[in-house]
C-alpha cells in the first residue's frame, strides 16, 4: 500500500508530498499518522538540513476529508479528536524543527490544507493556485494552526476576512496579502521549490534554527526580552563552528562551507 505520504531525500531536502491525489490529498486518519510519522523521522534526522512539503496531482490538500466524518455520523467527534492529535503534533515539529521549511503549493490550499500551506518558510504557490479556509461553510471552525499563523503573517484584519467569509483568493492575492512569498509558472514551481530547498540546506543549520526560533518568539516577547534573546544567540553562534566557518570564508572572500558541521 501506498504511505499517504511520501518521503525521498534528495541532496540533503526531505521531499515531503501529500499522496491522496485522488480525494484532493484530503486529510484522513491514515494522511495525519503519515504525515507525523514522517515528521519525527525527518526532524530528528541530521542526514536532513531542509524540508519540501507538496501535494501530488491538481491539489495541494483540501483539508480534512469530509466524506469520511459524514461517513462516521455521531462519531464524528471521536475521529476528528484523533485526526488533530497526529496533524496538530506534525505541524508544531514542522514549525519548531532546527531545519527550513519551503512549501510548493501545487494547488487548492483549504482548511487545514490552508495552514500546512503558509507553514512554510518560505511559501511558493503555483499561479493556478486557490486559498480557502472553508470551515465557516460547513459548520466548523479552524485547525492545523491556521488561526496562530495567519494574524501573524497577514494582520489581524485580513486574518478576519480570510477566516469569517471564507472568501477563496487566488496565489497573486495570496502573495499581495502576504500570506504567500512568491507566486510561480505552474510548470516551473516543483523545480523551483527544490532550488530553493536545496540552498537553504547547503546553509548554517543551527543559525537557521535559532532565527526561526527568535522570528516565532518575537511576536509574544517585549522589546528587551527579544533584544537578550538576539544578543545570546549571536554570542552563541559566533562562538559556535559555523560562526568561524562564515567568518573565516567572508575574510577569505570565499564561499562558505557548512556541509559538514
Amino acid at each position: 500500500m501506498t504511505e499517504a505520504v511520501q518521503v525521498e531525500v534528495r541532496d540533503r531536502v526531505a521531499v515531503l508530498t501529500l499522496s491522496r491525489p485522488d480525494s484532493g490529498n484530503a486529510i484522513d486518519q491514515e494522511m495525519a499518522d503519515s504525515l507525523l510519522k514522517a515528521t519525527l523521522h525527518i526532524a530528528s534526522d541530521d542526514a536532513v538540513r531542509a524540508v519540501l512539503l507538496t501535494g501530488q496531482g491538481r491539489a495541494f490538500c483540501v483539508g480534512g476529508d469530509v466524506k469520511a466524518f459524514a461517513a462516521t455520523g455521531t462519531g464524528a467527534s471521536a475521529l476528528v479528536d484523533g485526526l488533530t492529535a497526529s496533524l496538530h503534533v506534525a505541524v508544531a515539529r514542522l514549525a519548531r524543527m532546527d531545519k527550513p521549511l519551503v512549501t510548493a503549493i501545487n494547488g487548492a490550499a483549504a482548511g487545514a490544507g490552508f495552514g500546512l500551506a503558509i507553514l512554510g518558510d518560505v511559501a511558493l504557490a503555483a499561479r493556478s493556485a486557490k486559498f480557502a479556509m472553508a470551515y465557516g461553510a460547513i459548520g466548523l471552525t479552524p485547525d492545523g494552526g491556521a488561526t496562530w499563523l495567519l494574524p501573524r503573517l497577514v494582520g489581524f484584519r485580513q486574518a478576519q476576512r480570510l477566516a469569517l467569509t471564507g472568501e477563496r483568493i487566488d496565489a497573486t492575492e495570496a502573495e499581495r496579502i502576504g500570506l504567500i512569498t512568491r507566486v510561480i509558472d505552474d510548470d516551473a514551481l516543483q523545480a523551483e521549490a527544490l532550488a530553493v530547498a536545496t540552498t537553504l540546506a547547503q546553509g548554517p543549520r543551527l543559525a537557521f534554527a535559532r532565527t526561526r526560533a527568535l522570528l516565532h518568539q518575537s511576536l509574544s516577547n517585549g522589546l528587551e526580552t527579544q533584544l537578550e534573546r538576539e544578543a545570546r544567540g549571536i554570542a552563541e553562534a559566533i562562538a559556535g563552528p559555523e560562526g568561524q566557518e562564515g567568518i573565516a570564508a567572508f575574510v577569505a572572500r570565499r564561499p562558505a562551507d557548512f556541509s559538514g558541521l
